[in-house]
């Protein structure tokens, strides 16, 4: 939960710094060209895509949320509890921008302002702190899951798969 937050409130820190200290202004060149800031608004979701349906993200995103939460009474592992953290505070992030930004609830446009190689998003989408968050948790979990870490905290060998598991509770008195 302090991983969602402590990404919750980066994300709302930089995106009112964005706001304050971008809009009107040429982009800003940073790392010779490698990064630039510059404020959009985005009304879709990754990429731009959906703009047309932007009222759908918000039920998505509680969706999501729901999922974490349930997901959180039964974790045991501290990579887990950072992944779900991460994707928790991006989605959260976005969430407010949809619930209280213009044009209005649940259609309101999420400010992105992190370009990369180009100062207008032209070779990669524009994105910000609760973009970064999300897709980094994303990432690990699909991490966790291709090295064998459980939720609960336990870790599958190499030779484990459902049927030897099904197998191994059988043989220890599980059958009826």
């Amino acid at each position: 939960m302090a991983t969602a937050l402590l990404a919750v409130a980066a994300d709302l820190g930089t995106k009112h710094l964005a706001l304050v200290t971008l809009e009107d202004r040429e982009p800003l060149r940073l790392l010779g060209g490698a990064v630039y800031l510059t404020l959009t608004r985005n009304s879709g979701a990754a990429f731009s895509l959906g703009s047309d349906y932007t009222w759908i993200f918000p039920l998505v995103t509680v969706a999501v949320i729901g999922w974490i939460g349930w997901m959180a009474r039964r974790l045991g592992s501290i990579p887990w509890a950072l992944s779900l953290g991460l994707v928790l505070g991006g989605a959260l992030g976005n969430l407010i921008d949809r619930i209280f930004r213009a044009p209005g609830p649940f259609v309101g446009h999420v400010v992105d302002m992190v370009s990369l190689f180009d100062p207008h998003g032209q070779v990669w989408p524009v994105f910000n702190l609760a973009d970064s968050a999300l897709m980094t948790g994303v990432g690990l979990a699909i991490l966790l899951e291709f090295t064998g870490r459980q939720r609960d905290g336990s870790r599958l060998s190499a030779g484990d798969d459902a049927d030897s598991r099904l197998s191994a509770g059988d043989d220890a008195g599980g059958r009826s």
